[in-house]
This record gives C-alpha cells, structure tokens and sequence, in this order.
C-alpha cells in the first residue's frame, strides 16, 4: 500500500501544478479584461440638474451667520479672491457624512475655500461638525440659501470662482465627482458629460448636456496655453484617458 502511494505522489503533484497554473492563466485573462473595461469606461462626472442659477450666471449673494456666530456671505465675490466650493449636506444623509471628510481633504488640498450648508435641526447639525471635526469650515444653516440655489438633492455641491460666477454644480458623492468640478472650471465645459460629447466620447446614455461658461478666463501672454483639453487630461487619471 506504501509503495503504491509513493508511486501515485507524483502524478497528484503534478496534476496539482498543472490546476494551480491553469488558475493562474485564467485570472491574468480575468484581470486583463477588467482592465480593458476600465480603459473603455468613461468618467462620470458630478449630475447637474436644470433647476437654480445656471452655470456661467452670477451666483446669488445671500448674508447668513455660521453655526459659530460669524457673518458670511453665501455666493457673491469673494474677498480672498479665491474659488469657493459650496457643499449642501443633512445629517440625515447617510452620502452626505461619507462624502465630508473627502469634502474636506479635497478642498485643503485644491486650495478652496468650502462653505457647508445645512437646513435642519441645529443641535444635530453641531453634533456632525464635532463627530467630523468640521470646526475649520463654515457651516451655514440657511433654508434661504438651499431656495435660493433650488437644491433638491443631497449632497449638492456648487462651484464659484474668485469673481463670483457659477463654475460648476451637481450632485456629488466621490472624490471624483468633486474634481469633475474642477475640470469644468479648468476645460471651460460645464461638465465632464459635455467635454467628452466635444471629443465623440460620450458615454453610453449621456447627450450634451453643457456649454462653456459666458465668462471663460482671460488670455495669458503663455506661446503654450494648456487650453481647456490639457486641462481636462491633466485631471483624469491616466488609466481611463484612452478609448
């Protein structure tokens, strides 16, 4: 019986080495075949709606005070001559709690100034702003303000640059969903759906949905201007930039 099993060993080594590398051929042809998808699969941006001030209109100016007690001003020029990212949140919304610490690693590190906006019980809104250590950004509690952008969905984010104008806007529940606004600021498209229709590249679904803005930015002295697609490369990832 012993020197039949140590006949038989190398056979079930064997069979056992040739399973372990059919395996591993399989899952480098599963791996590459999610690569090709993910190559092939288009960025999404945030998803804007046709309700409130529109992309390239004047943001409306609105006096409200923080949660802490300071005057501010949602909307308007800003006085740091910075672009603003307003971010319309509940502690009700499951998205929203998820979304704010990326909200606010984004923003430290886009340079932006972030302006929270609440509409609710304000006990509930200061328990969020210390369980998230939110205390560094302006939180607003102001129905006005959400009447006055028509925010319908949580959580909402809107884009102003430095002079005042609307960038960007849409719901938003990523990183990446947040840089799409930037893009739309860099590109000069109103979002990422409209610069890929530009290039033959929408996705599967979407229609041209945006126009760049009425307020494009100045002119450089620059022979190079980067011009609104090498922004546009330069932030998405490179694994999904080809077709």
């Amino acid at each position: 019986m012993t020197s039949a099993m140590h006949a038989v060993l190398p056979y079930i080594v064997l069979v056992q080495l040739l399973l372990t590398l059919v395996l591993a051929v399989l899952l480098f042809g599963l791996a590459r075949q999610v690569g090709i998808l993910h190559e092939r699969v288009a960025p999404m941006g945030a998803m804007t709606s046709d309700r409130g001030p529109e992309v390239g209109e004047r943001a409306p100016a609105l006096a409200a005070a923080t949660l802490a007690g300071e005057p501010v001003v949602v909307g308007g020029p800003s006085d740091r001559g910075r672009s603003r990212l307003l971010l319309f949140i509940s502690p009700s919304c499951p998205v929203c709690k998820k979304l704010l610490p990326i909200a606010s690693s984004f923003a430290h590190a886009e340079g932006l100034d972030v302006m929270l906006i609440g509409d609710g019980d304000v006990a509930e809104q200061r328990l969020m702003v210390q369980r998230f250590a939110l205390e560094r950004l302006a939180y607003i509690n102001s129905p006005q303000a959400g009447m006055a952008f028509r925010i319908g969905k949580l959580p909402y984010a809107i884009l102003i640059d430095a002079a005042g104008f609307i960038r960007a806007k849409g719901l938003v529940n990523s990183r990446e969903h947040l840089e799409s606004l930037l893009i739309a600021q860099e590109s000069g498209f109103a979002t990422i759906q409209a610069y890929l229709a530009s290039r033959g590249a929408a996705p599967d679904g979407a229609a041209p949905n945006g126009t760049a803005p009425d307020h494009p930015a100045p002119p450089t002295d620059d022979p190079h201007p980067s011009g609104p697609l090498p922004a546009m490369h330069a932030r998405i990832p490179h694994e999904i930039r080809h077709p």
